[in-house]
């Protein structure tokens, strides 16, 4: 069986940090539990997590998902290729899209199916490990530059501070 590293489980409830436990053990080499977001940012210099699965409420009577979103930009800004699913009990469409377009790698509800949480995890790993290759980031990037110039390839080149000529052999390279 294979195993994917360490995970970083964050969430205030003792009771759902051993069913977590139990659930994930066997399949991450390592399970580092907090029960304290204020404890995320230090763990991550001290450990090297592969990948974190965060509940998005910890105070009690709080069901936005505020402090999940505060703490999934919070990690991004110092980790930004991390892999990060969020879980929470009070999740609506609403919510699980402005997480996934804020960065998270993938949306749990609880209580979840452990099979399902397994295939989300091993996922968001395995979109992380993806390696692109350089030349296929330069096309995309150079594609994005002359579509955010509107065709204006003289614009381009200097936002991309590459000659024209230049740009057109990107842009022609298959």
């Amino acid at each position: 069986m294979t195993t994917y590293g360490t995970i970083l489980v964050v969430d205030d409830n003792p009771a759902i940090q051993t069913a977590l436990k139990i659930c994930l053990n066997g399949i991450f080499d390592r399970i580092i539990p907090l029960s304290a977001p204020d404890s995320i940012l230090p763990t991550l210099q001290q450990e090297c997590v592969d990948i974190v699965l965060l509940d998005m409420n910890f105070h009690l009577g709080m069901t936005s998902g505020q402090e999940g979103l505060f703490w999934l930009r919070s990690i991004h800004k110092l980790h930004p290729d991390l892999p990060i699913v969020l879980i929470t009990a009070f999740a609506d469409v609403k919510l699980a899209v402005r997480a996934l377009k804020e960065g998270a790698a993938d949306f749990i509800t609880k209580p979840w199916d452990n099979d399902e949480l397994l295939h989300v995890l091993r996922d968001a790993l395995e979109r992380n490990n993806d390696i692109v290759p350089l030349a296929r980031v330069e096309s995309d990037h150079v594609r994005r530059v002359v579509e955010k110039c509107h065709g204006n390839i003289s614009r381009a080149a200097e936002l991309l501070g590459i000659t024209r000529q230049t740009l057109y052999a990107k842009i022609r390279r298959p």
